[in-house]
């Protein structure tokens, strides 16, 4: 199939979606977003922040990209914080992950666990521990051991699953976030697996960068942005005894958003946005090709308490790192995975969220997907028969606790 068919197809998906996607809420409940700022008015203060999320997400997906699978289950994320200086904060505690009905949970991060994570277990739920170190200086925000990763990154669809949200570890490593009038960066990496000289298993780490450059005031009634986003995961390292071997994986992306802030007691924001998107496999065998490319089109909107986004996403032997399956040429349904020449999918999702008293928050969420393959490659007689078109569908429900304790105010 031809460039230009493609993009056909993808835009007539996109005002399709976007005649259904009217409305959003910005910062939604299964969405997770932190307020990286320190506060000031903290000074001298010793606090316990409890941060608690309670999720039930289903996922029915009846096609040919992956297994359908259920996650019900809790974390919780409680720690001390101080805040020294009008600049600097400090904060330790800890990260538990409970799923209903499991009794034990792997080491290591819940994120593609392959051969070079551990095998070693926890007994009851997953736990880590979370410390963190921050200093700002101008607009700039140094961060140290447990950074504002996930959802605060603000990667797009097809290089971020949401979900990742519930299940991943928190992210850890050094970031750089810098925020100006017209430019915003955050740059970061993330230490996913460390060894020690008679470790069997791969050092891996991802690195990344998210950047928008701003033509005007995000305030202004039409706003125009320009997003630029890279991720990249590194496999090895000098003391590596694994026979594995060096691993480099690229995803980036680069586009032309446009905001229409409406600012009305109900709709307060529509949102357009099309990205072009590149994967490169600078080392390492591990995916049958070394390049493609995609393209991603979609549109948001603000009401006072829905958010719905819908698009489309089509590619040419596109892998996404840490994004869903439905956004790459790579299904993982059946045991050993096949690919796919120029697939498609076009996507709806609704979220419904209330906060109560600034602490509390709840949300309904539901995402649609309709994916239609392309040529499969890499797949016998058996796999063909039962790939094709096909709806994939989920639905969750979340409730959110966010604390902030006031433990003792010293003297300035």
């Amino acid at each position: 199939m031809s460039c230009s068919m493609k993009i056909g197809r993808l835009i007539v998906l996109f005002f399709l979606g976007g005649m259904v996607a009217t409305a959003a809420a910005q910062t939604g409940v299964a969405r997770y977003i932190s307020d990286y700022r320190i506060d000031s008015l903290r000074t001298k203060e010793l606090r316990l922040d409890i941060d608690n999320l309670f999720f039930f997400k289903n996922n029915e997906f009846g096609n040919s990209v992956m297994k359908g699978y259920t996650l019900p289950g809790a974390w919780i994320n409680p720690k001390l914080s101080y805040i020294p200086l009008p600049n600097i904060k400090f904060e330790a505690g800890a990260y538990m992950l409970w799923y209903s009905g499991a009794y034990k949970y792997p080491n290591y991060a819940y994120q593609d666990i392959a051969q070079w994570k551990g095998i070693h277990y926890q007994e009851g739920t997953h736990l880590l521990p979370y410390f963190r170190g921050q200093i700002e200086i101008g607009n700039f925000q140094f961060v140290l051991g447990n950074i504002y990763g996930g959802a605060n990154h603000n990667l797009i669809l097809p290089l971020y699953n949401p979900e990742l949200n519930l299940t991943a570890d928190p992210e850890t490593g050094f970031q750089i976030l810098y925020d100006a009038p017209r430019f915003h960066l955050d740059a970061w990496i993330n230490w996913q697996s460390f060894i020690f000289d008679v470790d069997t298993h791969q050092e891996s780490f991802i690195a990344g960068v998210t950047s928008e450059i701003k033509f005007n005031s995000p305030q202004s009634l039409w706003h125009w942005y320009l997003p630029i986003q890279m991720v990249a995961q590194h496999r090895g390292g000098e003391i590596d005894e694994t026979e594995t071997g060096v691993e480099t994986f690229m995803n980036g992306s680069l586009g032309v958003g446009l905001t229409w802030n409406v600012n009305q007691a109900k709709l307060k924001r529509l949102n357009w946005e099309f990205d072009v998107l590149g994967y490169y496999q600078q080392a390492g065998d591990l995916w049958p090709f070394g390049k493609g490319i995609g393209w991603y089109a979609k549109m948001e909107a603000d009401f006072r308490y829905l958010y719905l986004q819908a698009g489309a996403f089509t590619c040419n032997q596109f892998i996404s790192l840490l994004g869903s399956p439905y956004f790459g040429a790579v299904s993982t349904r059946h045991k050993g995975g096949y690919y796919e020449d120029n697939p498609m999918t076009a996507f709806l999702m609704a979220e419904y969220s209330r906060t109560f008293a600034k602490l509390y928050s709840f949300g309904l969420k539901g995402e649609l997907y309709y994916n239609v393959p392309g040529d499969l490659s890499g797949v016998d007689a058996s796999v063909s028969q039962d790939s094709g078109k096909g709806m994939g569908i989920s639905i969750g429900a979340y409730f959110r606790l966010n604390l902030s304790l006031l433990l003792k105010k010293f003297a300035r």
